[in-house]
């Protein structure tokens, strides 16, 4: 089977998995603001730490993948 380059989607695939990447991530972030919202509530602050945890990661990606997306489309 063909591998998709971007000749059916008009998008090359480095340049989609850095929008799908960075899309992935920021959506990530809010999900896990729900995550800490349900242990919170239950009184699971270990639990709501380790998802805070996650949720700067997850926020950090989605940073940086911004950041170079604005680089490319800049050039």
């Amino acid at each position: 089977m063909a591998q998709e380059t971007g000749e059916l989607t008009g998008t090359k695939d480095k340049d989609y998995n850095l929008i799908w990447f960075t899309e992935a991530s920021l959506s990530n972030v809010l999900r896990l603001e729900t995550y800490i919202e349900d242990a919170e509530r239950e009184g699971d602050s270990d639990l709501a730490e380790f998802f805070r945890r996650a949720q700067a990661t997850s926020r950090k990606g989605g940073e940086q993948g911004k950041d170079l997306l604005r680089q490319r489309l800049a050039s």
